[in-house]
């Protein structure tokens, strides 16, 4: 064999024997002319892609068996002089602050060559990094594209060619750059405009697009000058030269992926390059159109070439969102609320055991030590609580027209207990629909009005289930007339529950005149006969469903006119069309526990409840004065998503995602709207509780989890080039705090632990009292802030012990204050110098509940330069975070600036920033300043028996009552009461209801406090600063 062969077998049959050991073979010792495809190789020659430069091998072709790993990089060849090594050259933008603009800079670095690959200087190499064979070089080639040169028409014999990149977002630039002014082109040179064009920019391709095209390459069209040395082109030259068809444009459709800079005025000017994006095309169509973009040819492209191609991608996108819509027609994004010890949990066990999804049923406070599958965390299996929201999926098969249906399911099960309203919250941030559980006992309670204020909040239509109808005591009639009543919307029930001499054994679908049971495994039965005492009770709450639903539907409002009873059909429309404006909500009835209907609830879920894209989502277009844009549920448009849930893994931080425009596929890159950083998304799940699902993409409408990801509750993510930003959930206030120390020897994972929970969760508030020396933490109560404390000792052995639960005081003042404060220092030199002056005033309602601030300006005639007046706003606000009575932040004030005066040296935004927060702390003392308390609002639930204990309880501790429901068997009582009046309440209550009765509690406002108990309060702080 010629020993270039020899060599290039050698190289790409990656043999370690014959690099390493065997000497023999390589000095031709032995005795026969070795065939090396055949008898030691592989057994085939070296392809021809491999010669061609097309061939790329995980392993590397150079230095046998060893796997690239690392970095794999693209560069232009500068030089090939060295043996089997050569010079690679990578060209980047950096950015120079201090001139605001970037500059062109590159990097050379050497790589190994493979004898198998033919590189000439000029070729675009990708290289691939892997274990060193030397001190220097590092890289292996792994594929080479050739650069293809330009044929220059024969007419321009021999010229110099210049190449242009352009993208369509620079094309403006460019435009306003060259001002219609042409540029001077010497004799014998050549100039051509190659157009860049990504996926992007094509998809917005239009007539005015091309005009500018036009417009901005006319100075850079192909042509020879005939004797002159330098001409300016004018535009009759230009008409004719076009009239003559002796200029072309080159306009190639390229994915652009490794591209990093920009050409303009012929490598004068650099820009970065923009408009990036690439889709991953999967039907027919889809790869005739890529076929078509990747063309890598000289031939040019016309007008109509390119708008037929535009038509062919606006195809493509039709096509892709109708199967979109295909697929979000089936799709159900759905919350589980209620009151705590409703059955959530329960519940939506029930639904992932007929559905499929788990194989066995396990209940919240079962002997097996096991537990509900949505109550994953050691502590909320220990206490029977949800602490923490948990997503999962399920599919349902329903029968639809003597068909089967499947629907796809995403469930968020939320907690019950009022102190963990904040996972609520958030979960219905980015839900589409929710169920709404309600205690066939106890009826609507004080979590469940302030669910359904949650879900009025964002518009979540809900269906309403009436469980534990087996309880005694059950009244599901009393249910939907409180539905009514306190939760203010219309409501009927659509079944009616069947009592035997055992109890509760199913419910008649009034709609469907059907009597539904549970029998057998998974097993449901439906009778056409309606039982014998139940005959006149469904005709009646058909006839009230029916009533109802005229008075919301103008087709049922028609027929009941008409004295005409509407079909199943009409009736189904009526009720989503009503559910889906908020304006109605069925009722359904069953029993979780005891596995009655829960089915039906399934296929009300996918009768009623709204798919994505029946849901009108709007985001904010920064760029663009924050319009807003409807977003569009839409696979290949871009992608927007809002994280609206973070928790800490063993695998790192979990990033929950709700996607509502475009798809998100591993690997992406993304941008964080609210820290502008650019994201690759290294990891895509699905959950199933704290289960996790590998998954390669996530469409729109869907809820996905991404891992490491840095970013907050609330934040907004985007692709490239897009500034959609979504509104973030409503955060309440913290109400309750307490001082926290760490038990023993100082854990370095005390503070961090902290970050984390306050990171993880926004309604957990950590700070440290520079007075007492001690780390307060706050939330929305005792138990809140106790499963903190647990999680640290459980989770990061970090033990604490908690100190006296403190009130979430604030400050606010009651009368208008001015002021007129000069701050003046002078020790040598510059000094400083800030005059401030304006007043003070309140900004509350009558009932104390707007405890916003507000920082106004209205200084004119330059008095305190504009450029002060941040600083300014920073001294008034840093100012409100501790209050002169007791320490505490001042809210519900608003400071206005009207006048001031600087000094040419002398001011300062220091100056200034003192001079306003010394300025407030004096008008402050003569606004009348009030401490302001939080007030509770406590619903106690017990038996009938213990009613004055109860009450006489309250009453000392400053309870107003609101309301008093008394039922046959208990009562519950709800009253207004001074959060620093609860603390060791649950032990009073216990004592006086013998451990029967129970209690739950809202912060709803902040209300004065007495004037005895502020001197205490005011006597106390000062005490304690002393």
């Amino acid at each position: 064999m010629p020993e270039l062969i020899l060599q290039s077998e050698r190289a790409f049959q990656k043999q370690p024997h014959v690099f390493q050991n065997s000497k023999s073979v390589l000095h031709k010792k032995s005795g026969k002319n070795r065939r090396w495809y055949k008898e030691v190789g592989l057994g085939f020659k070296t392809p021809k892609e491999a010669i061609k430069g097309q061939y790329i091998d995980k392993k590397c072709p150079f230095v046998g068996n060893i796997s690239i790993r690392g970095r794999i990089l693209t560069g232009t060849v500068v030089s090939t002089k060295m043996t089997r090594t050569i010079i690679i050259r990578r060209e980047y933008l950096h950015y120079v602050p201090k001139y605001n603009r970037y500059e062109k800079r590159h990097k050379n670095f050497a790589a190994h060559l493979s004898p198998a690959f033919r590189v000439n200087e000029g070729d675009i190499v990708t290289v691939g990094q892997c274990r060193p064979l030397s001190k220097t070089v590092r890289f292996n080639v792994l594929r080479v594209e050739r650069h293809n040169e330009v044929e220059t028409a024969k007419q321009f014999g021999n010229c110099k060619i210049f190449s242009i990149h352009l993208t369509a977002y620079t094309l403006s630039m460019l435009y306003s750059t060259i001002n219609r002014r042409y540029l001077q082109i010497s004799e014998g040179l050549i100039i051509e405009m190659r157009l860049l064009l990504s996926f992007s920019d094509v998809l917005h391709f239009n007539d005015v697009l091309y005009q500018k095209i036009i417009d901005v390459i006319k100075p850079l069209i192909i042509f020879k000058l005939q004797k002159e040395q330098t001409q300016k082109l004018k535009k009759k030259k230009i008409k004719d030269l076009i009239e003559r068809d002796e200029f072309k444009i080159n306009l190639f459709f390229v994915p652009i992926r490794n591209c990093y800079f920009l050409l303009k005025r012929i490598n004068k000017v650099v820009f970065p390059l923009h408009g990036k994006d690439e889709l991953i095309l999967k039907n027919s169509i889809e790869d005739r159109v890529i076929a078509e973009l990747n063309t890598d040819n000289s031939e040019s492209f016309t007008k109509s070439t390119l708008l037929t191609t535009y038509k062919k991608y606006n195809l493509y996108k039709k096509i892709v969102y109708v199967k979109s819509i295909e697929r979000l027609k089936w799709q159900r994004n759905i919350g589980i609320s209620a009151h705590i010890d409703s059955g959530k949990t329960t519940f939506t066990e029930r639904i992932l055991y007929y559905t499929g999804k788990i194989k066995n049923i396990h209940e919240v406070k079962g002997k097996d030590n096991i537990g509900a599958k949505m109550d994953f965390m050691d502590l909320e299996r220990e206490k029977g609580i949800t602490i923490q929201s948990a997503a999962t999926f399920c599919d349902w098969i329903k029968q639809e027209n003597d068909k089967e249906q499947k629907y796809y399911i995403n469930i968020i099960d939320t907690p019950g207990h009022i102190d963990f309203t904040i996972e609520v919250e958030r979960a219905l941030r980015v839900l589409d629909g929710a169920v709404l559980v309600l205690c066939a006992v106890s009826g609507v309670q004080s979590q469940t009005i302030t669910v359904d204020k949650q879900m009025k909040r964002y518009g979540i239509p809900r269906i309403s289930f009436i469980n534990k109808m087996d309880r005694i005591g059950s009244n599901p009639w009393r249910v939907v007339d409180q539905i009514k009543d306190k939760l203010k919307i219309e409501a009927a029930s659509i079944h009616v529950p069947i009592f035997n001499d055992i109890g509760f054994i199913g419910v008649f679908d009034i709609i469907k005149m059907k009597a539904i049971y549970n029998e057998g495994y998974r097993g449901i039965v439906e009778k056409d006969e309606i039982p014998s005492n139940l005959v006149n009770l469904v005709k009646e709450k058909k006839k009230k469903l029916i009533e109802t639903l005229a008075n919301i539907d103008d087709e049922i409002a028609e027929l009941f006119l008409e004295e005409k009873v509407p079909n199943e059909k009409q009736i189904y429309n009526a009720i989503r069309k009503a559910t889906l404006n908020n304006k109605f909500t069925p009722v359904l009835m069953g029993s979780a526990l005891n596995d009655i209907a829960i089915q039906p609830v399934l296929d009300a879920i996918c009768d009623f409840l709204p798919s994505p894209i029946d849901v009108e989502n709007i985001a904010l277009d920064v760029s663009n004065n924050e319009k807003p844009v409807k977003l569009i549920p839409c696979d290949a448009e871009k992608f927007v998503g809002l994280a609206f849930k973070l928790e800490e893994s063993k695998y790192g931080q979990l990033t929950y995602l709700r996607i509502y425009q475009g798809a998100l596929k591993r690997g992406d890159y993304i941008i964080n709207m609210k820290t502008k950083k650019r994201i690759k998304v290294p990891r895509l799940v699905k959950m199933h509780s704290n289960e996790m699902e590998d998954i390669e993409k996530a469409g729109s409408g869907e809820i996905c989890a991404v891992f490491g990801i840095d970013c907050a509750s609330g934040d907004t993510f985007v692709s490239e080039f897009l500034t959609y930003s979504m509104t973030s959930m409503f955060i309440p206030e913290p109400v309750i705090s307490l001082s926290l120390k760490q038990k023993g020897k100082e854990s370095p994972n005390f503070l961090k632990v902290l970050n984390k929970f306050q990171k993880e969760d926004p309604t957990f508030k950590v700070r440290y009292d520079h007075e007492s020396k001690e780390t307060i933490i706050s939330g929305m109560g005792e138990l809140h802030l106790d499963i903190y404390v647990e999680r640290m000792k459980r989770e990061y052995n970090v033990e604490c012990i908690l100190g006296k639960p403190q009130v979430a005081y604030r400050e606010t003042i009651t009368t208008k204050s001015s002021f007129n404060y000069t701050y003046k220092k002078q020790t040598g030199g510059a000094g400083q110098f800030g005059k401030v002056e304006g007043y003070i005033e309140p900004i509350m309602d009558g009932d104390l509940s707007n405890l916003n601030i507000e920082f106004l300006s209205i200084v004119t005639g330059g008095n305190i330069p504009t450029n002060f007046i941040p600083a300014c706003e920073k001294g008034f606000k840093d100012a409100l975070k501790s209050g002169l009575l007791i320490g505490s932040p001042v809210k519900g004030c608003r400071m206005v600036l009207e006048d001031g005066a600087a000094h040419s040296v002398d001011s300062s935004e220091l100056a200034f920033y003192i001079a306003t927060f010394n300025a407030f702390r004096e008008a402050y003392n003569k606004a009348n300043p009030i401490i302001l308390e939080p007030i509770m609002k406590l619903s106690v639930t017990a038996d009938n028996e213990f009613s004055s204990a109860i009450i006489n309880g309250l009453n000392k501790k400053k309870a107003v009552i609101l309301n008093i429901d008394i039922r046959s068997n208990d009562f519950t009582i709800e009253v207004e009461i001074p959060l620093n009046s609860m603390f060791g309440y649950s032990t009073d209550l216990r004592a006086s209801t013998q451990g029967k009765g129970e209690f739950t509690a809202e912060y709803i406002k902040h209300s004065k406090v007495l004037d005895y108990f502020q001197e205490e309060l005011i006597i106390e702080y000062q005490k304690r600063r002393n």
